[in-house]
C-alpha cells in the first residue's frame, strides 16, 4: 500500500487496510447485513452485470471509402481505390526515381499486380489505404517520415503508395515476408515519424475517424526484481546508496529477467548483507512477496488502434490522467483478439536531424532531395571506412566503427549487411564477410543452385529472405511456404521442423540434390534462421544511415548543427559533436547573446552555440533587457545589445 500511494511505512497517516479487509464468508456477510438483506442480493446482481467474456472478432477497420450498407460493395470500392492509387503511385515513383538496374517497367507492373491480388484476396485494401492516407498527410505537411521499418519495406504496393521509400525490386525484398497468403494474419506497418511532430499525425487520425474511435493501448508495468527492491527500500526509508548497491547484485538481463529468489540463491552477497543488517533481510523478504505484481498502468509507446465505431462498444476503456487521449483497458494481446487493428506511430530523432540539416542547407540556395541522393557516393563511403561516424545513424558505437574500418564499405549492400550482422551471434560472421570481401578468403560454395543467392553477402547467410529464397530455388517451395519454414526454424518447434525437413529434402532430391547434402543444407539454414535478420528492415535503416553519412560528408557544418540542436540536453553528446567539429576544422563559437540563437545555428563555416543548450537554461525563462530596446526576438529569448540578464 505504501508503494502504491508513494508513502513510507512509518507514516501513521498513510492509507492502510483495516483488519476487516479480507474475503468474508457468506455467513459473516449475512450477519453483518442482517438489517439490509437486499444488499446481499444486489451484490449478485452487480456481479452478473460486471461479468464479461471477451468476444473474439475478425479485424475491424473503418471503411476508408465511406460507410456502406453492403459490405461486399464496400470491399469492392476499397479494392478499386487501392488499385487506382497503387498504379498512379507506381507511375509517379518510376518517373521520379527511375527503374532499378536490371529491371524493366513490366517487372514492376507484374509485381504490383501480384501483390494487389494477394491484398484483395485477404481483404486488406482498407488497411493499406488508411496507412497511406495518414503518411501522405504527414508528408504534405512537412513532417518527416522514415523510409520504412520492419518487413513492410518488402511491399511494392507500399512503395507505390509512399508508405515506404525503399524499392523492393532494387534490393530483392520479398512481399511474402510481410504478408503471407498461406498464413492469414494482419499486415503490420511500423512507421517512423519525426519525433517532434509525431503527435500531429495522431491528432489528424483522431480528427478523421473520430476521437471515440481512436485510442492508445494500455500496458501494465510489473515489479521486476530490481524495481521491487528499490520500491521496498524507499518505503522502508533505507539509504539510497545501500538499496542501489543491493539492487545491482541482481543480474540485468531484460531479455530473460532473473527472479529475486534465483538471484539470492546465486549471489552469496545477499545473505552477507542480510546477516550484517536485519533491515536488509526484511527488504529481501518483502520484495520477494511483491515481485511480479502490477505496479502501474501506462500506455504503449507507439501503438494506436482505430475502430469503425466507438471503441467503448468493443473493449473497456481507461483514462490516463497524463493524457487526454482514450486508452483501451485491454493490452496489445487482447485488443487484437477483440478485433482492433494496431498501428505503430514511432518517433525517430534522426528524421528530425535530417530535416533540420536539409533546411539549414536550403538557406544557401541548395535543395537536397534525399530520395534522389545517389547511393554510391564515394565521399560518404570513404568517411565511413575511416570510422568517422559521430552522429551517423546506427554506426556511432566503437564496435560499429571498428567493423566499418574492417569492412571498408563501398556500396549500400555493405551497410545493409552490417546493420543485420551487428548483433550477438551473427557478429562472429563480420570478420568472415570482411575477409571474403577483400579477397583474403575464398567464398565457399554451399551448392551451385543457390550460390547466386548468397553472392551479395559473400556467401554468408545473413537474411531471413535468403533462407526463404534458398528453400524456393533448392526445394521448390512457394515463398509463402518458405516463410512458414523460416518461422518454424526460428522458433525451433521440433514437430514442425521434422515435417519441414521431410518436405525440404524431398524437394531438393527432385532438383538433383543428394539426400545427405540436402540434410546438411537444411541444418545450415536452421542454424542461420535462428538469428537471421529481416532484410527489409536492414535495407530501410541502412538507407537512413547512408543519408546521415552523405550529409555529414558533404555538409558537415549544417549536419553537426542539426545534430547538436536535437541533443541539446545531452552534455556528453554535445561534447562529442564539439570535438568532431574541431577535428573537421569547424569552429564552434561560444554562446553569446550577441551572436547566438535559441538553437545551434550554422553560418560562415562555423556553428554558433545555442543559448538553450546552456546548462539549466531550459528550466528558466530569461528576461534580457537593454536601454536601446529589443533588436531581435524569439518566443523564449529577447536579445539586444548592451544587455543585462536577470533570472
Amino acid at each position: 500500500m505504501a508503494v502504491a500511494h508513494n508513502a513510507i511505512v512509518s507514516d501513521d497517516r498513510r492509507f492502510r487496510l483495516t483488519p476487516d479487509h479480507y474475503m468474508k464468508s457468506q455467513q459473516e456477510m449475512v450477519a453483518l447485513f442482517e438489517d439490509i438483506p437486499e444488499a446481499l442480493d444486489n451484490t449478485v446482481e452487480i456481479a452478473r452485470r460486471c461479468s464479461f467474456v471477451l468476444q473474439t472478432r475478425m479485424p475491424i477497420l473503418p471503411r476508408f471509402t465511406g460507410a456502406s450498407d453492403d459490405p461486399e460493395e464496400a470491399e469492392k470500392a476499397e479494392a478499386l481505390e487501392l488499385r487506382r492509387q497503387a498504379v498512379d503511385g507506381l507511375d509517379a515513383r518510376l518517373s521520379h526515381v527511375g527503374l532499378s538496374e536490371g529491371q524493366s517497367r513490366q517487372d514492376y507492373i507484374d509485381r504490383l499486380d501480384y501483390e494487389l491480388g494477394i491484398i484483395e484476396s485477404m481483404k486488406f485494401p482498407g488497411y493499406f489505404l488508411i496507412v497511406a492516407d495518414f503518411i501522405k498527410w504527414a508528408k504534405e505537411h512537412g513532417i518527416p517520415v522514415g523510409p520504412g521499418r520492419g518487413s513492410g519495406a518488402g511491399s511494392l504496393v507500399a512503395y507505390a503508395l509512399t508508405i515506404t521509400d525503399v524499392d523492393p525490386l532494387r534490393f530483392s525484398l520479398l512481399f511474402e515476408r510481410f504478408l503471407n497468403p498461406e498464413r492469414v494474419s494482419m499486415p503490420d506497418f511500423d512507421i517512423d515519424f519525426c519525433q517532434d511532430r509525431r503527435e500531429e499525425v495522431i491528432r489528424y487520425v483522431q480528427k478523421k475517424y473520430g476521437r471515440a474511435q481512436v485510442a492508445q493501448i494500455i500496458t501494465f508495468g510489473s515489479l521486476q526484481a530490481r524495481a521491487a527492491l528499490r520500491d521496498v527500500g524507499r518505503v522502508l526509508e533505507m539509504p539510497y546508496g545501500q538499496v542501489d548497491r543491493i539492487s545491482k547484485l541482481v543480474p540485468n538481463n531484460p531479455a530473460n529477467p532473473v527472479t529475486l529468489a534465483r538471484a539470492i540463491e546465486d549471489e552469496p552477497k545477499f545473505q552477507e548483507a542480510a546477516d550484517e543488517e536485519p533491515i536488509v533481510g526484511r527488504l529481501l523478504a518483502i520484495a520477494q512477496k511483491i515481485e511480479g505484481l502490477y505496479r502501474h498502468a501506462s500506455t504503449h509507446a507507439a501503438g494506436i488502434v482505430i475502430g469503425d465505431r466507438p471503441l467503448s462498444q468493443l473493449v473497456p476503456m481507461y483514462r490516463d490522467p497524463r493524457s487526454d487521449m482514450p486508452v483501451t483497458q485491454f493490452n496489445m494481446k487482447w485488443v487484437e483478439q477483440a478485433g482492433l487493428v494496431k498501428f505503430d506511430f514511432l518517433g525517430l530523432k534522426t528524421l528530425t536531424v535530417l530535416k533540420t540539416a536539409v533546411d539549414f542547407i536550403a538557406r544557401q540556395g541548395v535543395d537536397v532531395d534525399l530520395s534522389l541522393v545517389p547511393l554510391d557516393d564515394s565521399d560518404a563511403y570513404e568517411m565511413l571506412a575511416r570510422g568517422e561516424t559521430v552522429g551517423v545513424f546506427q554506426v556511432e558505437s566503437a564496435g560499429m566503427r571498428k567493423a566499418l574500418i574492417g569492412m571498408k564499405p563501398d556500396r549500400i549492400e555493405d551497410l545493409i549487411a552490417l546493420v543485420a550482422l551487428y548483433r550477438p551471434g551473427p557478429m562472429e560472421n563480420i570478420p568472415v564477410y570482411n575477409a571474403r570481401k577483400h579477397g583474403e578468403e575464398e567464398i565457399e560454395s554451399i551448392h551451385p543452385l543457390i550460390d547466386h543467392l548468397l553472392a551479395e553477402t559473400q556467401g554468408v547467410i545473413i537474411y531471413q529472405e535468403q533462407v526463404m529464397q534458398v528453400a524456393q530455388v533448392l526445394s521448390g517451395y512457394s515463398l509463402g511456404e518458405a516463410d512458414l519454414l523460416r518461422r518454424a526454424m526460428g522458433k525451433k518447434i521440433k514437430e514442425q521442423m521434422d515435417k519441414q525437413r521431410v518436405r525440404f529434402v524431398e524437394g531438393a532430391i527432385e532438383n538433383g540434390v543428394k539426400k545427405q547434402r540436402a540434410d546438411e543444407i537444411f541444418d545450415l539454414l536452421a542454424k542461420f534462421a535462428n538469428y537471421g535478420f529481416n532484410k527489409s528492415h536492414a535495407a530501410a535503416y541502412a538507407i537512413v544511415s547512408y543519408h546521415t553519412a552523405y550529409l555529414k560528408a558533404h555538409y558537415p557544418v549544417e549536419f553537426l548543427a542539426a545534430s547538436m540542436t536535437l541533443d541539446m540536453a545531452n552534455t556528453e553528446k554535445l561534447n562529442d559533436f564539439r570535438h568532431d567539429a574541431r577535428r573537421l576544422g569547424i569552429d564552434v563559437v561560444a554562446p553569446s547573446v550577441q551572436t547566438s540563437f535559441r538553437h545551434f545555428e550554422p553560418g560562415e563555416g562555423r556553428i554558433y552555440y545555442a543559448l538553450a543548450a546552456i546548462k539549466g537554461s531550459a528550466r528558466r525563462r530569461w528576461s534580457i533587457s537593454c536601454k536601446f530596446g529589443a533588436m531581435w526576438c524569439s518566443p523564449v529569448w529577447r536579445i539586444s545589445a548592451n544587455v543585462s540578464i536577470r533570472s
